[in-house]
Parts: structure tokens; C-alpha cells; sequence
């Protein structure tokens, strides 16, 4: 996928996921079904992981080099780094840390979508001044599926809010 293209996933997934947070029931927002997430903990949860990435394409890209060196393999597609998430969950893979989300109040209904939203938009914004050459060169560690290239890491967070979408509309039975 070209640049323009991820931008565009981007942008499409993470909006169709804020308006659906943002169109729940105060009860459907707060609804938790067993001990799953509620809908404004995935939206949490979005916020905690699109900010960093976002962070990190910001940086002088001789920060990511030396922290984490440079790619010495061709990106993976974005259906091969869907599959390598979705195995990575099948074996028991989970958020820890500074991902997991907090505790999420009602109060919060309305600031969240427009959060994931904010961060989405910095984050194009960055992948627009990246060159295609920059997006295979550069990696970034994901704290499950290992070192990523930036455009690895950008597929990961197309499809990432994908998955949380799905799974909040799944546990509300909508």
C-alpha cells in the first residue's frame, strides 16, 4: 500500500470507529460485558496506542535509528501483518502497560472520539512528509508483534481500531 493509500485506511477506520463511539447510548458506552473493555475503554485504548505512533514519526529520524536500528528486510503487506496479529492473539496475546486502558467515565463519551481523531490526523500528517523509502527504512518496537517498519506499524494501526470496533460492537450485540 502506497502512503496515500494507508492515510486513507487510516483516516476511514479510525472515523468509522469514533462515530460509532460517539453514537452509543450513555449505557451502551458504559455497558461491560463480563470483564471485557467497555466501548469507552477500546476508545481508550486507541488513544494510548495511536499517540505514540504518532510521537514517533515526529521524531528526527536519526531517533528511531539509533534506538532501534534499521530495517534489514522488505515491509510485510498488510494482509501478512493482520495474519502475524491475529496469531499473536490466537496464542493468548494481550495489551499490557501503558496500553491497557483506565477506568473510562461517561463524561468521557464525547471527548474520546475526538481524541483517536486528533491523533489519526497528526499521524497523516507525518506519513504525508515521510517518503515511501522512509516508511520501509525505519522501525518501531510493538510491544506483541516485535520490531515493525513504519509502514508495518502504520498497517497495524489501520486495522488495529478495526478489530476494536468489531469487538465493542460484538460485546454490545450491535
Amino acid at each position: 500500500m502506497k502512503k496515500e493509500d494507508i492515510i486513507q485506511v487510516l483516516k476511514q477506520n479510525h472515523q468509522q470507529f469514533a462515530d460509532y463511539i460517539q453514537s452509543l447510548s450513555a449505557d451502551d458506552f458504559m455497558h461491560r460485558k463480563e470483564e471485557k473493555w467497555t466501548a469507552g475503554q477500546h476508545a481508550d485504548h486507541i488513544v494510548r496506542s495511536v499517540s505514540p505512533v504518532a510521537m514517533a514519526l515526529g521524531l528526527p529520524r536519526i531517533a528511531p535509528r539509533l534506538l532501534f536500528g534499521k530495517s534489514k528486510r522488505p515491509s510485510k503487506t498488510y494482509e501478512d501483518l493482520v495474519e502475524k496479529y491475529k496469531n499473536k492473539l490466537a496464542k493468548g496475546g494481550k495489551a499490557s502497560g501503558r496500553f491497557v486502558p483506565k477506568p473510562v467515565g461517561l463524561q468521557e463519551k464525547h471527548l474520546l472520539p475526538k481524541q483517536v481523531m486528533y491523533y489519526v490526523n497528526q499521524l497523516c500528517k507525518k506519513v504525508e512528509k515521510s517518503t515511501e523509502e522512509e516508511l520501509d527504512q525505519y522501525i518501531l518496537p510493538h510491544p506483541l508483534l516485535g520490531k515493525l517498519t513504519f509502514r508495518e506499524m502504520l498497517y497495524f494501526t489501520a486495522y488495529h481500531v478495526e478489530h476494536h470496533h468489531q469487538i465493542a460492537q460484538r460485546d454490545l450485540g450491535k
